[in-house]
């Protein structure tokens, strides 16, 4: 799988690697005299304004690199390198899977913690309360507080993905001598969604469900974000089976 992480790299690196050296040089300016309390006030204030601009530049670059990924994957001249590997399609999409989500993680975590640094520095400044200490003692940061909400925020992220990857598989193989291919694969699309958006139901024994005429909200509470991103996993693994069989089938490039 050498060979298919090198491609995805190349494909998804550019501009990211160089708006991620930006950001992070920015942030630790800020970050390192914000830690010695030698920046200003009004130098905190912009810091955390910049710091969390720079959180949406970095979402929007991210979603840049991982289009050039998928691209790279699913259309000349980049696809013409994962066809003529020798290695199971499972494989080259598992490759560029984890070379998304790599990039993703440390860059969205990176330019998150900053902010979040930065805010408390100012915060603690701003107030003279040290936020640190009271974020601590009041278990904010506890295992459970931060790792259940983390959990979800990747098996959607996951979902995401695999639904896109799968629905991309399915306009260049199964739609792709269709008339109204595009419309297909859009409808297919709405389809996936409606069938996640009432998926919740499964957690029903687990739940609270209530009614509203036609409409139903299920209540899973803070330790049920934990059934549901499993829900969410297991659809991610469908989708990404579904779309290994359709990339080793048939894709027109």
């Amino acid at each position: 799988m050498k060979a298919q992480f090198k491609y995805a790299t190349r494909a998804g690196m550019s501009p990211r690697l160089y708006a991620f050296a930006v950001i992070l040089v920015m942030n630790l300016a800020f970050i390192i005299p914000g830690l010695f309390g030698i920046l200003p006030l009004a130098a905190q204030i912009t810091a955390v304004s910049l710091s969390g601009t720079a959180i949406g530049v970095m979402a929007v670059i991210n979603i840049i690199g991982d289009t050039s990924i998928i691209r790279h994957m699913f259309s000349a001249p980049g696809a013409v390198f994962y066809a003529l590997t020798p290695a199971p399609r499972k494989k080259t999409l598992l490759a560029s899977m984890i070379t998304m989500f790599v990039m993703d993680i440390i860059t969205m975590a990176v330019t998150i913690i900053s902010v979040v640094m930065l805010s408390i520095s100012l915060g603690s400044r701003f107030t003279g309360i040290n936020v640190w200490e009271m974020t601590t003692t009041y278990g904010v940061l506890e295992a459970q507080n931060v790792l259940l909400p983390l959990a979800l925020i990747i098996a959607t992220y996951l979902l995401v993905m695999t639904l896109i990857l799968f629905c991309i598989a399915m306009r260049k193989s199964v739609f792709y001598s269709k008339p109204a291919g595009g419309l297909l694969t859009f409808l297919l699309v709405l389809g996936v969604l409606y069938i996640i958006s009432v998926s919740p139901l499964l957690l029903a024994p687990f739940a609270t469900v209530s009614r509203f005429y036609l409409f139903f909200t299920v209540s899973v509470g803070f330790l049920g974000m934990g059934l549901y991103a499993l829900l969410l996993l297991i659809f991610s693994a469908v989708m990404f089976a579904l779309t290994s069989y359709l990339y080793e089938r048939k894709i027109n490039i």
